[in-house]
């Protein structure tokens, strides 16, 4: 009888696992460093794989442009995503620890395109084919690829959040005016102040309130495109002015403290800070990492001649790399107030860029 029973038990702690309990435990694991990155040419070689497994990260976040898909031929896509899964880097990286995505235009099919694209239904099963969704998993039974999780222990939470900017936005307006070369303001569109004008659509919006009322000590919101520079004339959340404003007034009245943001898409990597205070501000200084690229970075600007990019953004901290880099979160939970490093990274894993924070200065009041 008793191997019976054992026979059952294991059967049981079989079926427990198959079931998604191994994910639980998962999520129960305190994260330490998360790494993130965009904009990966899945043709080109991707060395900056090596840097980014040398540091063990606990997570790593793709941001978007995971591949240069831009087609209507499903076949073509996946094949795309076929490239970036034979990369010996990424192999290593899957290996190494979970890969979490979201996407941007060009795995999304076309190039800045929203919901007006006509294949996002069937990009949408490819893309989450490729990040291994379960049949089970939620967003293989909506719209959108948007998803969340919360890892660690109670005390230590890091809640990560992936939001889908494509799927439902509106399109984009055109117009732009470069002004005189030097002075910053370059790109090719302008704001669209509609009243309907959504980047997330209401039922992201509707998921995203009840996802910041969770418990969490530290909350990572991921943008494909970037949420607080404003001025550049490029796809961000800028060009729809009401929902960037809806963004940070929802982030003040759900009282979600702890909101590290970071983004993509931009071939170049900087760090911004939105003040406490004002009519934008939460409460908190509101803090943005944006990187980008893997492996097709601006510095290509000095093949023209040019030492370097004027670009502005008022909310800037520091200066901006235009050559290959990854991100990383790194948080040390063992400080009575914990610290966390905000980083950018060169291809080789050196520091280029960082924001110093205390968790308490991502809580009201906290400084």
């Amino acid at each position: 009888m008793c191997g019976l029973r054992r026979v059952v038990w294991l059967v049981l702690v079989h079926l427990v696992i198959s079931a998604g309990w191994c994910q639980l435990v998962r999520g129960q694991q305190r994260l330490q460093r998360i790494s993130f990155g965009s904009c990966a040419k899945q043709d080109q070689p991707q060395p900056i794989w090596d840097a980014i497994v040398a540091g063990a990260p606990d997570l790593f976040i793709l941001l978007g442009d995971n591949i240069y898909g831009d087609t209507n031929d499903m076949r073509v896509l996946r094949e795309k995503y076929g490239m970036l899964e034979r990369q010996p880097g990424f192999v290593k990286l899957r290996a190494t620890c979970p890969v979490l995505a979201t996407w941007d235009d060009h795995d999304y099919g076309r190039d800045d395109a929203g919901a007006e694209f006509e294949q996002r239904v069937e990009s949408q099963r490819v893309f989450l084919d490729f990040v291994g969704a379960a049949a089970g998993d939620v967003r293989r039974q909506r719209e959108g690829v948007y998803w969340s999780a919360v890892y660690g222990p109670v005390g230590q939470r890091v809640q990560v959040i992936l939001l889908d900017c494509r799927y439902f936005r509106s399109p984009l307006k055109k117009g732009f005016a470069a002004r005189e070369p030097g002075d910053g303001y370059r790109g090719r569109y302008v704001p669209n102040e509609d009243s309907d004008a959504a980047v997330l659509g209401e039922v992201q919006w509707a998921w995203l309130k009840q996802q910041l009322q969770e418990p969490a000590e530290l909350r990572v919101i991921g943008s494909s495109y970037q949420v607080l520079s404003n001025q550049h004339g490029w796809e961000m959340w800028g060009n729809f002015p009401r929902e960037r404003q809806r963004l940070f007034g929802l982030i003040r009245e759900t009282g979600a403290e702890g909101v590290l943001l970071i983004s993509g898409d931009r071939h170049l990597a900087e760090l911004a800070a939105l003040p406490a205070g004002g009519s934008e501000g939460v409460g908190y200084g509101l803090y943005e990492a944006t990187s980008s690229s893997l492996n097709a970075p601006s510095g290509n600007f000095t093949k023209l001649g040019v030492r370097f990019a004027n670009e502005i953004n008022p909310y800037r901290v520091g200066l901006t790399w235009f050559d290959t880099n990854y991100g990383n979160i790194l948080v040390d939970w063992s400080a009575a107030d914990p610290v966390i490093r905000v980083q950018i990274c060169d291809q080789s894993g050196a520091v280029v860029l960082q924001q110093r924070l205390l968790l308490s200065q991502l809580r009201r009041g906290g400084g």
